[in-house]
């Protein structure tokens, strides 16, 4: 068979590149977000200027190798402030085995580096196209964290059944987190931490409906991540241990010029073992958000959103927290108004602006600000954002 490399266009209007007939095709994107803030600063130095250190690069290739196989895999470069470097990274790839497929649904596994399954959003977040928003709900899908989620290494089975009415899959997976950045250490233990995190592997368990052809969808996620922290030298933090199991429910209507988008989360947190200079303890966390999206022409697309965050159910606006540490209590929460709009100027190229205003700073990250004595509860930002996928 010889090799031919042709244009042709995926059903989401990017071009794609393809070999051997359409068996292996390559896709790419990239993005650049301009960030400004009233105060406190997002994704790099944004307060009262704006910052250019978020963009996203990556290039995806799929081949199918048999009808029942096929390798996946995609390269990501992604840059956001002090989270992330921009570093050029496996962000999935993995080997997709279709065991038994007919009519009435399909079932299999995959092995390799998995994307996580959790909530509606999280498995194509990093593509800007897929995304309802510049940034999604960081109430659910936490960019600070955001590499203890985003994929894992191990294997999962799925199945896949049709009905009249709708269709109905499930997947359970078991991987090892990704905890060998820094990103992932500083989220949750500080700034310049000497040790380093270790994960048990962790289970996620996700199923979902979708009804009148896609009109409707229904889902519920629930993972557990099991943390360990192995101290450095001359370290001031004991080998503490942190678990977090979020369920994760979510539904969503789409009519034909407008959706309706709603997530709820409960995050049990366990934290102990660090010592007397961190907080150790238990909580219950809660977040959610409505969205509410909206056709305005074929090329033209308005987004409205509420997004809360709470840290601690029981603890709601931070006083025992702030009380027990001195940090300011709105650290613990976040509540964000968003209004944004989008423009596709071509099939492959988009533009987007969007405006949030917000009260607390649950979601920022302590890389970009390392002083919290001089956040700022109440806070707008404004971004723009270009990309360009094939």
């Amino acid at each position: 068979m010889a090799m031919v490399a042709v244009l042709s266009l995926s059903p989401g209007g990017a071009r794609a590149i393809d070999f051997l007939d359409g068996d292996l095709q390559l896709h790419g994107f990239f993005s650049l977000t301009l960030v400004n803030t009233s105060d406190n600063n997002f994704f790099g130095q944004s307060d009262d200027q704006i910052s250019s250190e978020y963009s996203e690069v990556g290039a995806n290739a799929s081949w199918r190798l048999t009808p029942d196989v096929q390798l996946s895999a995609q390269l990501l470069s992604h840059r956001a402030g002090g989270t992330d470097d921009g570093g050029v990274r496996l962000d999935y790839g993995l080997l997709d085995w279709t065991m038994a497929s007919s009519e009435e649904g399909r079932s299999g596994v995959r092995v390799g580096r998995i994307k996580t399954a959790y909530g509606l959003y999280n498995k194509t977040r990093d593509v800007p196209f897929t995304r309802p928003s510049i940034i999604l709900p960081q109430s659910i899908y936490f960019d600070r964290t955001r590499n203890l989620t985003v994929s894992a290494d191990g294997g999962e089975v799925y199945l896949e059944r049709y009905y009249e009415a709708g269709s109905l899959s499930g997947s359970l997976a078991l991987g090892q987190p990704q905890t060998d950045t820094d990103a992932a250490t500083v989220a949750l233990v500080g700034l310049n931490p000497p040790g380093h995190l270790d994960a048990k592997l962790a289970p996620d368990f996700q199923v979902m409906y979708e009804g009148s052809g896609g009109r409707y969808r229904l889902g519920f996620t629930a993972l557990h991540l099991d943390l360990r922290y192995k101290p450095g030298y001359a370290d001031r933090l004991g080998a503490g241990r942190f678990k977090l199991t979020p369920l994760i429910f979510s539904a969503q209507y789409n009519a034909e010029n407008w959706s309706l988008t709603s997530e709820y989360a409960s995050r049990r947190i366990s934290v102990k073992d660090f010592g007397p200079f961190f907080y150790n303890g238990d909580a219950l966390g809660e977040s959610y958000y409505l969205q509410a999206t909206y056709r305005l022409a074929p090329k033209w697309e308005a987004l409205l959103r509420y997004d809360v965050y709470y840290a601690d159910k029981g603890d709601r606006n931070g006083q025992d927290f702030a009380a027990a540490t001195g940090m300011p209590g709105f650290t613990r929460y976040a509540k964000d108004w968003t209004l944004g709009v989008r423009f596709d100027v071509t099939p492959q190229f988009m533009l987007r602006a969007e405006a949030h205003q917000v009260d607390g700073t649950g979601f920022l990250a302590v890389q970009d600000n390392p002083n919290a004595q001089a956040l700022r509860r109440y806070w707008d930002s404004f971004m723009l954002l270009g990309s360009f996928r094939f």
